[in-house]
C-alpha cells in the first residue's frame, strides 16, 4: 500500500529518532511527505509551568530542526508541528485533521513494572485509539 502523508512523532529521544528515520526511510521509498509532531506535554506540570514549557518548545523545536536536517539529507519533503497538549491526543487529532495514512513511532521499549510505573506508553495509547496504522520501531532492531 503506498503512503502519501506520514506522521512522525518525537520527543527527540533516541528511541523517537529510530522512528523519525523509518518514516523518513518509508517517505523515501512511497515519496511521502513525512509530518514530524512534537507536543509539548502539558500534563507534566511539575515546576514553574513556563519555564517548563519554554524548554520544551526549545527541545521541540531542536528536534523537528534535527528531523527536518535528516529528511533534507536523504531528499524527503519534511513538515515540521509543534503542538501542545497530551501527547497521545495529540498525535491521533492530527494525524485525523492532516489526514495521515500511517503514523510511525518509536517505542521506548519498557516491561513488566517499568511499563506499569510509566502507566502504558504512549505509542501505546496511539495504537489502541488509530483508525490507520501505526508501525511501532523498537528500540533496537535485529
Amino acid at each position: 500500500m503506498p503512503y502519501d502523508r506520514i506522521l512522525a512523532p518525537t520527543d527527540g529521544s533516541d528511541p523517537s529518532n529510530r522512528g523519525v528515520d523509518r518514516a523518513i526511510e518509508l517517505g523515501d521509498r512511497f515519496g511521502a511527505t513525512v509530518h514530524a509532531l512534537y507536543v509539548v506535554d502539558q500534563a507534566n506540570r511539575a515546576g514553574d509551568w513556563d519555564i517548563v514549557v519554554e524548554r520544551q518548545e526549545t527541545e521541540g523545536e531542536a528536534a523537528l530542526d534535527a528531523a527536518a536536517e535528516r529528511a533534507e539529507a536523504a531528499g524527503v519533503n519534511l513538515e515540521k508541528h509543534l503542538r501542545r497538549g497530551s501527547p497521545a491526543e495529540e498525535i491521533l487529532g492530527f494525524a485525523t485533521a492532516a489526514d495521515v495514512d500511517l503514523i510511525v513511532m518509536g517505542t521506548h521499549g519498557r516491561s513488566g513494572i517499568d511499563r506499569i510505573r510509566h502507566a502504558g506508553s504512549t505509542t501505546e495509547r496511539v495504537i489502541r485509539g488509530a483508525s490507520i496504522p501505526v508501525f511501532a520501531v523498537p528500540p533496537e532492531e535485529g
